[in-house]
């Protein structure tokens, strides 16, 4: 799965690589979590990308409240063509969530006696990038308001994520973005082919502070050195 990333680049260097004005006041961000509103690229009705923003969690249009954005920030690749949180949005509602690394942890033992171990995980050269996600429109019954809400499309993991956790974010490569974006595309096996996990020898990976385990940690420092146990 992917339950927390960051976004910590450049905006000019943002605006470069995805070819769209920036917002400025969502960066730099360490530690984005579920819920909270994440930066995205979508495409316009005259088919120019632009930079807006969704929450974290993505709500399907018949939810009967915020609650289920718990259970979606992720969408399995392997269901999501069928399963009914996701199938609507998977055919029509496509974007990329940018990112230049995610957080995933490593489980030994259980119980109290288990022990985690966060990692950061980017591409190779520290980039920016892109993960496939998908989005919808809720609307709150009770005081009408509009949300607008996303998830993550996972796959297994590669080389580099298996000894840390088995599944790992879809990273998009540039020349697939025009593609998934493209709304008049909605042949599922054509989107499918697109949600592979990207390749090992291109990423790596280092740990990191624990602190990053506390969403209320958002500075630099959560992606400091890893505290070991005294014991």
């Amino acid at each position: 799965m992917c339950g927390r990333f960051a976004l910590t680049a450049p905006a000019s260097d943002i605006a470069e690589i995805f070819q769209v004005d920036v917002l400025p006041d969502i960066l730099p961000r360490y530690n984005v979590a579920p819920t909270t509103q994440v930066a995205c690229v979508v495409e316009e009705d005259d088919g120019q990308r632009s930079m807006q923003t969704f929450r974290w969690g993505l709500i399907p249009r018949w939810a009967k409240d915020k609650k289920i954005a718990y259970r979606t920030i992720n969408a399995r690749s392997e269901t999501v063509a069928s399963k009914p949180a996701f199938r609507a949005a998977f055919k029509r509602r496509r974007l990329l969530i940018l990112a230049d690394g995610f957080y995933e942890w490593h489980r030994v033992g259980t119980g109290k006696a288990q022990k985690k171990t966060p990692h950061l995980i980017q591409l190779a050269d520290g980039r920016p990038f892109a993960m496939a996600g998908l989005w919808e429109t809720w609307v709150d019954p009770e005081t009408e308001e509009e949300l607008r809400s996303c998830t993550i499309v996972t796959t297994e993991g590669n080389d580099l994520m298996k000894p840390i956790h088995d599944r790992m974010p879809v990273i998009l490569p540039a020349d697939r973005w025009d593609l998934w974006l493209d709304r008049s595309v909605d042949d599922k096996s054509v989107l499918q082919e697109l949600l592979v996990p990207y390749p090992a020898d291109d990423m790596k990976e280092r740990r990191v502070s624990k602190s990053v385990g506390n969403v209320r940690n958002k500075g630099p420092e959560v992606q400091g050195p890893f505290e070991e146990d005294d014991d």
